[in-house]
């Protein structure tokens, strides 16, 4: 489990979490994003042919709604307007500009999800907000022509040495400089981040703001109140461990959310990034235990794929269109992620390794109790949900009833724990509750 300090504040944190007035970010995001499969080879057919799809695949129905725009968008030459100062679409990726993108978006009943960053550059060297906060919070709610909802993902490169942190928090090299007690929501990064959230507040318009600072600065101590969700570890690549340049495979940011779950809640949500279901060699397996464990820590769900041949991959679809996981992940009275409640292989609680991360996992939802079984390791194994070892319940009495949230059936009653193979590097993903099939334990959070 957390260590109680780091149980106290995260819940101090949550205390102060930043909610908007018409609910946008209480729950975890849902959409598709154009990184993972375009990098900067989009073009205005791109997300109008990526909203089409969201509705003919049935996922716009599963609560995927936002069609999000990342780098590479606006005019890298001409970068800003030279009378009114606003950032320039690409005229040849956007002849007809980001409006009309925004028009034929929202006629499907979808969001549209711009980009920057809060820097003087984004991360491809196209223009950033820096210094022109107030003015692009307007220009990004102007773009969105109506109140059918926006999303920014706001990210965290080429900041100038005059913003740099005086104390340095990076998550992948956890080396702290900073004295005992500080309070990182002074940091330069807090206030970089800060400015634009204040911006988006004086807007007409609610925009939903997503904190892409990598988790730097202690992000998850203070996004709550400056951002609907905030990016935890550096970006994702389609693997199951290891490292490449910059980005990181599955396991590592496993681990990390392992040690940091409990900041998430309602309207305050740690985004382990966008997903890589269906991309790069992961096997079936894998995607599975991606797409279950984002769901289970209550991390954004932004598809990162492509939609054009995912008919045509029904195993990729079918997961991502699994809807006993998504409703946990969308749970309207349980906000908290999941929790691990065990390491296995014999580990103490809060053991950090990269490549086993914490194999236990327990939340709550409206439908009862659910267990997550991971296995990280490369050979298929019996794992053991010990009922007396998870919180929320209880050995004996009538005993609960399990129910595979993958399949949609009920695997039978049973009085003290619960076992089943796992095939390698895949999730078990259980709902329990009494035989007679009501909640056990209502009461139970993880915070």
């Amino acid at each position: 489990m957390a260590s109680l300090a780091g149980r106290l504040l995260g819940l101090a944190s949550l205390a102060s979490a930043f909610v908007s007035r018409d609910g946008t970010g209480r729950l975890p995001a849902m959409g598709w994003n154009s990184w993972n499969e375009y990098e900067c080879n989009i073009s205005e057919g791109v997300f109008i042919t990526v909203a089409r799809q969201l509705v003919d695949l049935g996922l716009k129905d599963l609560g995927y709604e936002y069609v999000n725009i990342d780098d590479c968008w606006s005019d890298k030459e001409l970068r800003r307007d030279a009378t009114t100062g606003e950032l320039i679409p690409d005229a040849e990726k956007f002849p007809r500009g980001i409006v009309k993108v925004a028009e034929e978006v929202h006629s499907l009943g979808l969001k549209l999800g711009i980009y920057s960053d809060a820097g003087t550059d984004t991360c491809g060297g196209y223009a950033g907000s820096l210094g022109y906060e107030e003015l692009d919070a307007a220009t990004f709610s102007k773009w969105g022509i109506d109140s059918e909802g926006q999303d920014l993902k706001y990210d965290n490169c080429n900041v100038p040495p005059e913003w740099a942190d005086e104390y340095e928090y990076i998550p992948e090299e956890p080396a702290n400089n900073a004295p005992p007690g500080y309070d990182w929501g002074t940091s330069n990064t807090a206030k970089r981040y800060r400015v634009m959230h204040d911006a988006l507040q004086r807007q007409n318009r609610t925009i939903q703001y997503s904190l892409c600072a990598w988790g730097h600065a202690h992000v998850e101590r203070w996004g709550n109140s400056t951002g609907h969700s905030w990016r935890m570890w550096g970006d994702i690549f389609p693997a199951w461990k290891g490292k490449e340049k910059w980005s990181w495979g599955l396991m590592p940011i496993v681990n990390q959310a392992s040690l940091l779950w409990n900041y998430t809640d309602f309207g305050s949500h740690n985004d382990w990034d966008m997903l890589e279901v269906g991309n790069g060699d992961l096997t079936i397996e894998e995607n599975r235990s991606h797409f279950a464990l984002w769901c289970a820590l209550k991390s954004a769900l932004i598809v990162g794929t492509p939609l054009d041949t995912l008919a045509l991959r029904k195993p990729i679809l079918d997961i991502l269109s699994n809807k006993e996981l998504i409703d946990f992940n969308q749970d309207p009275v349980y906000g908290a992620s999941a929790m691990p409640y065990k390491w296995g292989n014999g580990r103490p609680a809060n053991t950090s390794d990269r490549d086993h991360p914490a194999a236990f996992w327990v939340g709550t939802s409206v439908k009862g109790i659910h267990v997550f079984l991971l296995n990280t390791h490369d050979t298929a194994v019996n794992m053991r949900a010990v009922f007396a070892e998870i919180p929320p319940l209880k050995s004996g009495g009538k005993g609960y009833l399990v129910h595979d949230m993958w399949t949609g059936e009920d695997l039978g009653i049973f009085r003290k724990y619960f076992e089943l193979e796992v095939k390698a590097h895949d999730t078990a993903a259980l709902t329990i509750t009494k035989a007679d099939g009501k909640h056990p334990n209502p009461r139970w959070s993880p915070k």
